[in-house]
């Protein structure tokens, strides 16, 4: 392999530790946001209420109709944000092997 290839490879890497912490802080506000106001309106759920939709309509959604936009973008912008930290992280882990092997 080439040098350049070596400090591209280098870059990419950076560029995606930088995009995971970037989208972390994104998501984080965007999800603390809407986690206050659930928060101020008493809404309680726990994590299995995230995987089980009919879970969630018959235990939160049916107890709260008038958060239920703000429940379902919750849950929405929680499973995204791990998603695209997921992706992130395997780029990274995929690009990190690359280098590992040059060596």
């Amino acid at each position: 392999m080439s040098e350049q290839f070596y400090t591209v490879t280098i870059f990419v890497v950076i560029g995606l530790f930088l995009a995971l912490l970037c989208i972390n802080f994104y998501f984080r506000l965007k999800v603390l946001t809407i986690y206050q106001r659930l928060r101020r309106e008493g809404v309680e759920f726990d994590a299995s209420h995230f995987f089980n939709r009919e879970k969630m309509q018959k235990e939160v959604l049916s107890r709260f109709p008038t958060s239920s936009a703000d429940i379902l973008k919750f849950i929405y912008w929680v499973k995204f944000s791990i998603t695209m930290a997921s992706i992130l992280i395997v780029l990274i882990i995929i690009a990190g092997s690359v280098l590992m092997l040059r060596i």
